[in-house]
């Protein structure tokens, strides 16, 4: 597929100013795809020209406005705009870092709460692709503190945004609820950082690998909003509610077949195998929790693998004390560990009768002293 998104990324690059990207993707194609996919100078030299006269003529309008004092509001609403239209036009040439600076640099004039909501959604956009995620995080907080009522697209936006950041520091569960909480408004709305079915797929895989039964039936199943998101996907859709159901060898078997291609994903390629990972030792671990016996050989058939690679997987769970059981080698069969509950149902009646024996001695201790007027009296200070 490399050369076929080499090409869909030369004709975008040639819709917009980034000229470094322009001449990288040439470079990758390396006369691959014919002469028509070459890099064009001519084009990358008229662009870099008109881009120096836009930088010059955005800088100048910026210093006549901060040469101004003192700073009104009307002075700081043109100042604030010179900063944001700075950023944009070094975003838009692929200077991520300058773009960033100057988006940073509007909080300073901001008067109301829908321009630090701006601000902070051009500094998450431009974070994101610098993968600068901790900026991500701060900078959602920061938009849902603003005092105002925010707008739902914008909520959509940024728990999708604060989704990525969690997901990409390996914090599963919370990028999972940030996920399922998007609002349906969100569509195509954020097309530069996610569409609806990257948040379906997203929020489906961290929630199999960190919710347990109950949350996965109530956040993620029965969850209306987060339902039209599944449907985009119907796949995942699927094996969500495989996994729910207990059909292990089927949920297992739709994450095979999406594997390759969620390996090319941006933001999940390198998230894969820890999710896969989590799902299928979750999915053992159900399997194996209401039974005092398994026989190894239909458990493996189950789960779609052979007896001997199943044995290793539940040996490790067993050494990680994941799962309370031993295994009989030679007959195959796993033999759970389960504690003795009438055992312990003794322990605590006689830990509660031991407990309410001392307390009813204490009260009669208490009654008698009360009875015969025994109390120490504490002694008069001195002055």
């Amino acid at each position: 597929m490399r050369l076929d998104a080499l090409r869909l990324a030369y004709d975008w690059a040639l819709k917009g100013e980034d000229t470094a990207l322009h001449r990288d993707v040439s470079a990758k194609i390396a006369g691959r795809l014919g002469p028509r996919y070459a890099a064009d100078q001519p084009w990358s030299d008229a662009v870099e020209r008109r881009a120096l006269l836009r930088k010059d003529k955005l800088d100048s309008e910026l210093n006549v406005y901060r040469s101004f004092y003192p700073q009104t509001n009307l002075i700081k609403e043109s100042i604030r705009l010179g900063y944001n239209d700075l950023g944009d036009f070094h975003y838009a040439q692929g200077h991520l870092s300058d773009a960033f600076k100057s988006y940073i640099r509007t909080r300073d004039y901001c008067t109301t709460s829908k321009h630090v909501v701006q601000m902070c959604l051009n500094v998450i956009l431009v974070s994101i692709e610098l993968g600068q995620f901790m900026h991500v995080s701060n900078y959602v907080i920061k938009a849902e503190q603003t005092p105002d009522d925010m707008d739902p697209i914008t909520a959509a936006k940024l728990r999708a945004a604060a989704g990525l950041a969690y997901m990409e520091t390996n914090k599963y569960k919370l990028a999972a609820r940030k996920f399922i909480e998007t609002g349906s408004e969100l569509r195509s709305n954020y097309s530069e950082v996610i569409a609806p079915q990257d948040v379906a797929v997203y929020g489906a895989l961290c929630a199999l690998a960190s919710f347990d039964r109950s949350e996965l039936k109530s956040k993620v199943i029965d969850n209306y909003n987060f339902r039209n998101f599944l449907e985009l996907v119907p796949e995942v859709r699927e094996l969500v509610n495989d996994f729910y159901a207990s059909r292990y060898g089927s949920c297992l078997g739709y994450l095979e077949k999406l594997k390759s291609n969620l390996l090319l994903d941006m933001h999940l390629h390198g998230h894969i195998e820890t999710l896969y990972k989590d799902i299928r030792h979750k999915a053992i671990i159900r399997y194996t929790f209401p039974f005092i016996s398994v026989d190894l050989n239909l458990m493996a058939v189950a789960f779609q693998t052979s007896v001997s690679l199943l044995e290793k997987e539940l040996a490790a769970l067993i050494t990680d004390n994941k799962i309370q059981a031993r295994i009989d080698s030679h007959n195959k069969i796993l033999y759970a560990s389960h504690a003795d509950q009438r055992n312990a149902t003794f322990q605590r009646a006689l830990q509660t009768g031991n407990e309410f024996e001392r307390d009813v001695k204490s009260m009669l201790l208490r009654a008698n002293l009360l009875k015969h007027d025994f109390s120490q009296k504490a002694a008069e200070r001195k002055v």
